[in-house]
């Protein structure tokens, strides 16, 4: 996992509340057995309408995704992760997300940014006016802002978390950084116990 302190990008405005993983990711995607790949198939089916925004022009390259309320809800599939962050979105803005996707999110260096409705339907219209406006997610300070607007939120993360992408931290990194222990508690087991080695 990369490490991520601050991310300035465009975004794209996805006007939609209530958007699960199976709309994130359809079901006949689920077969691939890489973690690569997912970009192609990111709302795919909303792709089909050629007006749908990931299909516009002017938000081609952008790095956030703005959503509506309960984004991420349903199944808890990672590959709505992946896909998001194979398209090439950084972090995703919403008032309030899926608890398992939350968590896949940050597991796999996708940030999560809560925001108000109030303050998420600002961000959104302001994208919507105008494609090139920049919003910079700052993780030491945990802030959100759009210059261009005079805007700039605290978001909530818990301090673990934080360290994760600051740090870069996957599941088996932050395992890693007690190995000498693991292997003092290891070097000590009796020889008919399982063992790593």
């Amino acid at each position: 996992m990369e490490a991520v302190r601050s991310i300035t990008s465009t975004a794209v405005p996805l006007d939609r509340s209530d958007v699960d993983t199976d709309q994130i990711i359809p079901s006949d995607w689920l077969k691939r057995v890489e973690r690569t790949g997912f970009g192609v198939g990111l709302f795919s089916e909303w792709r089909d309408d050629r007006d749908f925004v990931l299909n516009q022009e002017q938000y081609a390259g952008a790095g956030i995704l703005i959503g509506g309320p309960n984004f991420g809800t349903g199944s808890s599939r990672e590959h709505a992760v992946w896909a998001i962050m194979d398209y090439g979105f950084k972090a995703v803005i919403s008032p309030r997300f899926g608890d398992i996707f939350r968590n896949n999110s940050t597991k796999n260096g996708l940030v999560p940014v809560v925001v108000s409705a109030e303050v998420g339907e600002q961000i959104l219209g302001a994208v919507e006016a105008d494609p090139t406006l920049e919003i910079t997610i700052d993780m030491e300070n945990l802030t959100v802002s759009v210059p261009a607007i005079g805007l700039e939120e605290s978001f909530p993360m818990d301090p673990a978390t934080q360290e994760r992408f600051l740090e870069g931290l996957d599941d088996i990194a932050i395992t890693m950084r007690h190995v000498t222990k693991i292997d003092g508690f290891e070097g000590t087991r009796p020889g008919w116990l399982p063992s790593a080695g």
